[in-house]
Parts: C-alpha cells; structure tokens; sequence
C-alpha cells in the first residue's frame, strides 16, 4: 500500500511538473535601406563646382564614375592608385555625408 501511494505522488508530481507552460519571446528587428536612384552620367557634364571640389579636396585623384539622382546630387567614384572611395556632392560642390 506505501508503494502505492508514494508511486501515485512521483506520477502525479511528475505530470504536474511538465505541465508548467514555457514562455519564449523572439524579437524580430526589421531595417529598411531607402536609397535614392542615380544614374551614370559622363564626368564633361558634371557641373564646374564638383570638378573644382574634386580637384581641391581630392588631389591626385582619378573620377572614374559618376552619377547623378533626381534632387541633383552627385555620387562620384574616385580612386588614388589601389584605394577607391566614393563621395557625394550636391550642384555646387558641397560634400554631403551619407
């Protein structure tokens, strides 16, 4: 009869215990990159103001793109022998961080 019992408490204590409700939280991070649309452009057409910005801020430097978006802001691939950057300016010259 003890046996019974206590063997009637571990089942009943067991099934009690893997009825506790786990409760697991996820957290989604969801990021979206919004980039303005340029299309390339020759470097002849870029206005006097960004050539003169090149040539000032980024002595020997070689343009190999650019390009240009709607809100006339200018993206221009430079590189200096093996090292490549890209910048941007707006009409008159002016750098703008990205």
């Amino acid at each position: 009869m003890k046996k019974l019992f206590l063997s009637a408490a571990i089942i009943l204590g067991g099934i009690t215990a893997q009825a506790a409700n786990t409760v697991q939280t996820v957290s989604m991070i969801q990021s979206v990159n919004i980039q303005d649309e340029f299309t390339e452009v020759t470097a002849d057409s870029l206005p006097a103001g960004v050539k003169s910005t090149i040539e000032k801020s980024f002595p020997n430097t070689k343009l190999e793109k650019a390009y240009k978006n709607e809100k006339n802001e200018y993206k221009l691939e430079i590189a200096n022998g093996d090292k490549k950057f890209t910048i941007y300016t707006d009409a008159s010259g002016n750098i703008i961080k990205k």
